[in-house]
C-alpha cells in the first residue's frame, strides 16, 4: 500500500512539474503585444529597449525577428499598393487634364471664329445676338478653366503625396536592409563565438 501511495505521489509531482515548465515556457515565448499593434518604429524601439547587448551584439529571439520581418514586408506591400493606387489616380487626373485642355482649345477656336462672324449668329440652330453668344462662350471657357485649375491643383497634391510615399518607401527599405544586414552579421559573429567557446571547452 505504501508503495502505491509513493508511486502515485511521484506521478502527481512529475505532472505538476511538467505543467509548470510548460506554462513557464509558454510565458517565456509569448509574442509581445507591441509586435502586433504598434508601428514599425515602435516595434524597433521595443526591440532596442527590451533586448540585451552582449559584447556589442544584440540578442533577438528568432520568433520576434521573424514577426518583425513579416511586419516590415507587410508594411512595404501596403506602401507599394498605395503607390500603385496613387499612380493610377495620377494617370486618371492627367487624362482628365488633357481632355479639358483639348476642350478648352476647341472652345477658344470656336470663340475666335464667332468673333470674326457677323452680329447675327446661329448657335445650335438658334439665332442670337453676338454679345449674348460671347457671354455664353465666356461662361463655358471660364467654367472649363476653373475645372482645369482645380484638376491641376489636385494633380499637384497627388503628385506630392506620391513623391512622399515613394521617399517613405525608400527609407523603409533602406532601414530594413540595414537592419537585416546588421542582424545577420551579429548572428554570424555570435555563432562563431559560440563555436570558439565550444572548441575551447573541448580542448580544456
Amino acid at each position: 500500500m505504501k508503495t502505491i501511495f509513493r508511486y502515485g505521489a511521484v506521478l502527481i509531482t512529475s505532472f505538476c512539474v511538467s505543467m509548470t515548465g510548460s506554462v513557464l515556457l509558454q510565458a517565456q515565448y509569448k509574442m509581445p503585444a507591441e509586435m502586433d499593434s504598434s508601428s514599425i518604429e515602435s516595434q524597433l524601439n521595443y526591440i532596442r529597449e527590451k533586448t540585451r547587448i552582449y559584447n556589442d551584439y544584440r540578442a533577438i529571439r528568432d520568433d520576434i525577428f521573424l514577426k518583425m520581418r513579416r511586419n516590415v514586408l507587410d508594411s512595404l506591400n501596403e506602401v507599394k499598393l498605395e503607390g500603385a493606387r496613387l499612380n493610377s489616380e495620377l494617370s486618371d487626373r492627367e487624362f482628365q487634364i488633357e481632355t479639358l485642355n483639348s476642350d478648352l482649345e476647341r472652345v477658344k477656336n470656336e470663340r475666335d471664329k464667332a468673333i470674326r462672324t457677323k452680329d447675327a449668329l446661329s448657335f445650335l440652330g438658334i439665332q442670337m445676338n453676338k454679345a449674348l453668344y460671347n457671354t455664353i462662350m465666356w461662361v463655358i471657357v471660364l467654367t472649363l478653366a476653373a475645372c482645369a485649375i482645380i484638376l491641376f491643383l489636385l494633380f499637384k497634391r497627388t503628385h506630392a503625396v506620391t513623391n512622399q510615399t515613394r521617399k517613405e518607401l525608400e527609407n523603409i527599405q533602406e532601414e530594413y536592409e540595414s537592419y537585416r544586414k546588421s542582424s545577420r552579421e551579429k548572428y554570424e559573429k555570435l555563432v562563431v563565438n559560440h563555436h570558439n567557446e565550444i572548441m575551447k571547452l573541448k580542448r580544456s
